[in-house]
């Protein structure tokens, strides 16, 4: 009988540290997996840092064909090509695009992998699936309100999975703790969250206009959005403008406030209040706030999330992460680790993040790889790859990607507004706000048809 393509690869991450999770968290799904005969063909929008960190892990863990690479940088391209060939079992080297339009038209791609900028990924969703592929989309799922609706319209349309690259829902230690601590009452009523950044991660520089190289099409990378002067190439550096994304709050709160939604099982949050601005930072070309709260208002329950990207962290051990309260205990967690403390007993218990080095030693020669987060991804592809087999929804589905998108756009907007907003997803307004309710669509740029024309 011939092997499962998915056989090798999947014997290998359930010998990790993570085996006993996988399998009491995705049940029996893993058999599934095991009767594949087909290998998949891949496609990548967005070969920068993320973007090929996503790939990687999908390639650890499955026999993947990746057949085709796009990005509007061709020096990144082509390093992304060869790095490519090196890791597909067959050297194979997969075709390149600069535009993705191009790259979808051939319509031979089971699944597309999006790691392109937030002003993108909505556009670029929807063409995935209308060229009938599977989408794992990078969060946030868009960049306005209205683009993530359009996408779920377009999702029911076409009947694509999609998994959302919010994989706090996959890491190990979390699962761990919501199992463990949550579900089982341990924390008691919760009544309160409290939710957090301080890396010092907005961009601070004022860098001069410089002419666009030969290399690098600006014009299609900016797409939809403003076409803002060319200070040199915008890789990561485009977090610090709200032209392309939403912010801080869209690019970190958006991890924990889904972390804290899926922990909590909560949907929609009734209100939302922000305050904030540019305090410290004010000389940078950066329009992204510097410092920000924000309010999420649920049933009995606020999450209140804070970021400033200057200071000093109020908690060095947790720079980046959640608390929830409970009236029985306190459970505090981020990406590498989680504490809780009973207020009955007194009991403590501290875990870590479990890396997985022996069973992926490539990890450890991977550039700019974030190896506490690898095995969550690893473990969130393996989740999508199932739900695309069971035609079922996977952990991430993009019902819960919106919530969290939209709930952190909503911050953005009150803080603009300087007033609470509530979001009815019936009307798709926002309550008795119309001056509000005319924010959720941003204005694209000349040329280019916002996704809710077509869908909604």
């Amino acid at each position: 009988m011939k092997k499962s393509v998915f056989h090798i690869n999947r014997r290998r991450f359930l010998k990790g540290t993570t085996a006993a999770l996988a399998l009491s968290s995705f049940g029996a799904y893993g058999i599934d997996l095991m009767h594949r005969e087909r290998v998949l063909r891949v496609g990548l929008i967005g070969t920068g840092w993320y973007g090929k960190s996503d790939l990687f892990r999908l390639m650890q863990v499955a026999n993947v064909q990746v057949v085709s690479l796009c990005d509007v940088d061709q020096r990144q391209l082509a390093q992304a090509a060869e790095l490519v060939q090196k890791k597909q079992a067959n050297t194979s080297k997969p075709r390149t695009f600069t535009n993705h339009q191009a790259m979808l038209a051939e319509k031979d791609l089971d699944i597309v992998l999006i790691g392109s900028p937030d002003h993108w990924h909505a556009l670029q969703a929807i063409e995935a699936m209308k060229a009938g592929a599977h989408v794992y989309l990078q969060k946030p799922i868009s960049v306005d309100i209205l683009e993530g609706e359009a996408l779920l319209a377009a999702a029911r349309t076409y009947g694509s999975t999609l998994q959302i690259g919010m994989q706090r829902r996959s890491t190990p230690h979390l699962i761990e703790a919501k199992q463990q601590l949550v579900d089982t009452g341990r924390l008691g009523k919760i009544a309160h969250v409290e939710m957090w950044c301080y890396y010092h991660m907005r961009d601070t520089e004022n860098r001069p206009v410089v002419p666009v190289p030969d290399f690098f099409d600006y014009e299609q990378w900016t797409g939809p959005a403003p076409l803002r002067e060319f200070d040199g190439i915008p890789h990561r550096r485009w977090r610090a403008f709200m032209e392309y994304g939403n912010g801080i709050v869209g690019d970190m709160c958006v991890h924990m406030l889904d972390a804290v939604r899926w922990m909590l099982d909560l949907g929609w949050p009734t209100k939302v209040s922000s305050t904030g601005g540019i305090f410290m930072q004010k000389a940078a070309k950066a329009n992204t706030t510097d410092t920000q709260q924000a309010v999420f208002e649920f049933d009995e329950l606020n999450c209140v999330w804070q970021h400033r990207s200057w200071g000093a962290s109020a908690d060095p051990e947790y720079p980046w992460a959640f608390k929830i309260y409970g009236e029985k205990g306190t459970l505090t967690a981020s990406v590498f680790q989680y504490d809780f403390e009973s207020l009955e007993t007194g009991q403590k218990i501290h875990k870590k993040v479990k890396y997985e080095k022996e069973q992926y030693p490539a990890d450890l020669t991977e550039k700019d790889i974030e190896l506490h987060t690898a095995p969550a991804t690893r473990m969130h592809m393996l989740d999508f790859l199932a739900a695309i087999d069971r035609r079922t929804q996977p952990v991430s589905n993009l019902t819960e990607g919106h919530i969290s998108t939209a709930s952190c756009i909503l911050a953005n907007m009150a803080l603009a507004m300087k007033r609470p907003l509530q979001y009815t997803t019936e009307n798709k307004i926002i309550l008795n706000d119309p001056e509000a309710t005319a924010l959720l669509k941003r204005s694209y740029r000349e040329g280019w048809s916002h996704p809710s024309l077509e869908f909604l």
